[in-house]
């Protein structure tokens, strides 16, 4: 198989996927074990391929930039594609039991939607990954976003539907921003390829305006402080399975978005006060949000808060990676620490729907006697509150860690205070969650039998959020220079 095809399958496997679960909901659970199962293969196949050639790109069609579609994927593609690939095959296997109940079940009714909006998500973001231009970039967005508001609608209920309605109203006008913003630099520029902006944004008005706007957009669709308002509500509404993929997985399609053009075509023109402006908001949300989740009873929103407070580290990168000599480390701790995150908050997510499965709700004090009558998921929760911690050997910690030492190597020590102040709040929500779990639980607690897989999932994505940093070098290796020339892909 060459790589070019595999650049076509990357998008197309999830998408006939998507298509034909809904065309044929019965086998919907079938097709995407399968369909999970092909991505982890093509993403890995694709990583080795560019661990040993390089960046690769395939002109769709036969027509080049600026007039045709160009595929392109190197080793910040390749490990975001990664990611998606794993995390998205446990939350489907995940998913078949969760959405495999007893007919009478809300859950089992919510299956024949959950499938083909499912893939919807892992096609626009597998695509987004492998775009090689600022409006196949936009396509890719407004198809990830809408089929994310509609998984959020689908547990149905008041709360569901203000939460997906808030969501709608945050992702389009995001994704307008994003929008006027591409007009903007196609009539400065001609161009919409990534590699050929280049060489023509300069320091002029429509190049500044473009910047301003599409930054803007995709601050909103990353939930960064302070346009994170939408992410509690929608992520602690809908099912496990889609909390999970919301945190862990759609929320970095904006933050990705920003890492191509900051450091891509903007590289020149972004100054350092921008970029220290991205690096303030994202401590804003590592202290708001971490206070936050220290305020809540419900474990849904106590993790969908932290999802604020981590997305928060993600954003120092900017600051940090300024300097073309520093860059390498600070991207390959940013990137670390997204991997991370990835697994650790899905795995989160997962032992919540596992606690609401067993005793109905998910308030925090329902965790009582859990490492008892649940081990498993107790024992996952445990392992990924050590990768949101930042505590070793997770990978969580060497990202944080080369994130510190970037800051250090630099002079830029607030940063580093930010960073063990809000790792200091992190262990103080995670031991507030953890707590419950080791109290005896009352004597007439009943709690409903928990599918095994479903555990397992969850115990999985932590595990390997904490294995992952025995092996960061693997990530770090991958990544190479993407991003230390100022180049786009």
């Amino acid at each position: 198989m060459t790589a070019e095809r595999v650049l076509v399958l990357i998008p197309l496997v999830p998408l006939v996927a998507a298509v034909v679960a809904f065309a044929v909901p019965r086998g919907a659970r079938r097709i995407g074990l399968f369909a999970s199962v092909t991505m982890v293969s093509l993403s890995f196949w694709l990583g080795l391929k560019i661990s040993a050639l390089g960046p690769l790109s395939h002109i769709v069609g036969g027509w080049p930039a600026p007039l045709g579609i160009v595929l392109r994927a190197d080793g910040l593609s390749a490990l975001l594609l990664l990611a998606v690939s794993i995390v998205g095959a446990a939350i489907s296997i995940y998913a078949r039991a969760y959405f495999g109940a007893r007919a009478d079940t809300p859950a089992s009714r919510q299956s024949r939607f959950f499938w083909p909006l499912w893939f919807f998500v892992l096609a626009a973001l597998n695509a987004m990954f492998v775009s090689g231009d600022v409006f196949n970039l936009y396509v890719t967005l407004e198809i990830q976003g809408l089929a994310a508001v509609a998984l959020v609608a689908m547990a149905g209920g008041s709360d569901a539907v203000h939460a997906a309605l808030r969501y709608l109203f945050v992702s389009l006008t995001g994704s307008l921003f994003y929008l006027i913003g591409v007009a903007v630099l196609y009539g400065g520029t001609g161009t919409l390829d990534l590699t050929m902006l280049g060489e023509f944004v300069t320091a002029e008005p429509p190049s500044i305006v473009a910047l301003v706007l599409m930054t803007g957009g995709l601050i909103m669709k990353a939930a960064l402080f302070p346009m994170h308002f939408w992410l509690p509500p929608a992520h602690s509404s809908a099912p496990a399975p889609v909390s999970a993929a919301l945190s862990a997985l759609v929320v970095k399609g904006g933050f990705y978005i920003l890492l191509r053009l900051w450091f891509g075509p903007f590289d020149n023109l972004v100054s350092a006060a921008a970029a220290h402006l991205m690096g303030a908001l994202g401590v804003a949300a590592i202290f708001w949000g971490s206070w936050q989740a220290l305020r809540q009873s419900r474990l849904k929103l106590l993790v969908a808060y932290s999802t604020v407070a981590q997305i928060g580290y993600l954003f120092l990168i900017f600051p940090l990676a300024r300097s073309v000599d520093a860059r390498s480390m600070a991207v390959a701790g940013g990137l670390v620490f997204l991997l991370s995150h990835a697994a650790a908050k899905a795995s989160m997510f997962l032992v919540a729907g596992n606690l609401l499965w067993a005793v109905g709700n998910d308030r925090i004090e329902s965790l009582a006697g859990m490492t008892r009558w649940m081990p498993i998921s107790a024992f996952a929760a445990g392992l990924a509150g050590v990768s949101l911690v930042g505590l070793p050997p997770s990978a969580g910690f060497v990202g944080k860690w080369l994130l510190i030492v970037s800051a250090l190597d630099q002079r830029q020590w607030w940063w580093v205070a930010a960073i063990l102040i809000g790792s200091m709040l992190a262990a103080a929500y995670v031991f507030r969650l953890l707590t419950p779990a080791f109290v005896m639980a009352s004597g007439d607690l009943r709690p409903r039998p928990v599918p095994p897989v479903m555990e397992w999932s969850a115990f999985a994505l932590a595990a390997l959020s904490v294995v992952l940093g025995l092996f960061a070098w693997l990530p770090a290796g991958l990544l190479g220079d993407a991003l230390s020339r100022g180049a786009g892909p």
